[in-house]
């Protein structure tokens, strides 16, 4: 197998504007000249701007650049941590070829690279470039196994020509899952949905680039196709299962661990039942991830990620009316002011699947984890693994959210994986903690 060349869908606008640095040459031999570029939808083709002159091109339009190793682009106003509290707009610059589409009416821009470049930037987007060599490694291959497990997805769904279901909803209850289901022209997207990827924005580091260099084609394998390594920023001291917070297809190299030393499947409490999943949210229990070294936090933690100070153990308060507004913004579901909310399942990390939320005019269940945090907060909790603490303040209700960890818990977490590198563990053994089961192997 030879190294894939992969589409990345960068942003999606009415307009796009670009800036050309060095020459580029479109599939038509079609020269453009570096220089600051205007795209837009014109009578169903692209029209392109540039100091005056317009061009129509067809509605799929790809630059390649003439010198590859010096020419880059820069789009414009890219907007990063889409519906987290980070977000914000930013330029952002890129090797490789420029693909500019059409998608739903919008101009779509897609960066078109080889799978090593693409890691050289996600490992610099998604972390801080002055992580450990280790643990910049165990992410090369996981981002790897993961980029090549999307890919190799999307083959099988397009194959089967069938519609890929994420959600499913009726009165009663609203069940919802964010996969792949919106990246039908591109491999991946480039924010936190998939992989943060923020081109050559990011500087990298010589640390970085050998740490990709080292592990070049290295992926974790399971059962003859590449593992789905997910990962996010803090488990909270136990992971949770793919099945839990994805589609309900088990992966076992994704299993419920403590993210301690000597880590056994099994080895901690029974979190998906309440009392046991209060008692471990309450408490703070040693872990890897239980960490508040600034030093290894900031490997992990870009700076608008640090703007985050508590993660592995964490508050959050609404009123009942301020709540029902809340969800109300967020999924369009009306509850009017919140009397009560259950969690009816958790998973092996407290986090919960499933929750009852009752309003002064409906009630109803929602779930999976991302739609339990994107209802509750007006980016994203920082976890479902939480407990629900009913305050009566006068005639008034509040609700106190007490809650563990950063981010949907399974596989790598990626703070606890700082902190191994930090203590001397390999990126294999790294790997081997988070994934039981799973091979190392070389792909290309």
């Amino acid at each position: 197998m030879k190294e894939p060349v992969i589409k990345v869908g960068i942003l999606s606008d009415e307009e796009v504007r670009f800036e050309l640095h060095g020459s580029f040459t479109s599939q038509h031999q079609h020269e453009f000249r570096e220089g600051s570029y205007h795209a837009r939808l014109s009578k169903n083709k692209i029209e392109l701007e540039s100091n005056g002159f317009l061009t129509s091109c067809p509605v799929m339009l790809i630059l390649r650049p003439d010198q590859k190793e010096s020419a880059s682009f820069t789009l414009k106003e890219v907007t990063i941590g889409i519906g987290f509290h980070w977000q914000k707009k930013e330029d952002q610059t890129f090797r490789g070829a420029l693909m500019l589409m059409s998608i739903e009416n919008k101009v779509a821009a897609i960066n078109l690279l080889p799978v090593e470049d693409y890691l050289v930037s996600v490992i610099s987007s998604e972390m801080s470039a002055t992580s450990s060599l280790e643990m910049l490694k165990a992410h090369a291959v996981i981002s790897r196994s993961w980029l090549l497990a999307q890919i190799e997805k999307g083959h099988s769904l397009r194959a089967q020509e069938k519609k890929y279901q994420t959600f499913y909803s009726n009165e009663e209850e609203r069940i919802v899952w964010y996969d792949r289901e919106d990246h039908l022209h591109y491999d991946v997207c480039a924010d936190d949905h998939c992989q943060r990827y923020q081109g050559i924005t990011r500087a990298s580091t010589v640390m970085v680039e050998e740490a990709v260099r080292s592990t070049t084609g290295e992926v974790l394998w399971f059962n003859n196709s590449y593992c789905d390594t997910r990962f996010s920023k803090c488990c909270g001291g136990v992971t949770e299962l793919f099945e839990n917070t994805w589609e309900p297809v088990p992966h076992p190299y994704l299993q419920c661990l403590a993210d301690r030393p000597g880590n056994q499947p099994g080895g901690v409490a029974d979190l998906t039942r309440e009392d046991e999943a209060r008692n471990w949210i309450m408490s703070v229990p040693e872990a890897f991830c239980n960490t508040s070294d600034p030093k290894v936090l900031k490997q992990v933690l870009n700076d608008y990620d640090q703007t985050t100070h508590q993660f592995y153990r964490w508050q959050v308060g609404y009123a009942g009316t301020e709540l029902g507004k809340l969800i109300l913004s967020r999924i369009g579901v009306d509850f009017g002011p919140i009397l009560d909310m259950i969690p009816l399942q958790r998973g092996t990390s407290g986090r919960i699947i499933k929750l009852k939320i009752v309003g002064t005019k409906k009630t109803m269940i929602i779930g999976k984890e991302l739609e339990i945090r994107k209802a509750l907060s007006p980016t994203h909790l920082y976890s479902s693994a939480f407990i629900v603490e009913k305050v009566t303040e006068g005639e008034d209700l509040r609700f106190v959210l007490h809650g563990a960890g950063w981010g949907h818990g399974v596989g790598l977490c990626q703070i606890g994986a700082a902190v191994m590198g930090a203590k001397g563990y390999t990126y294999q053994e790294i790997l081997s903690h988070y994934f039981r089961g799973a091979e190392l192997k070389k792909s290309y």
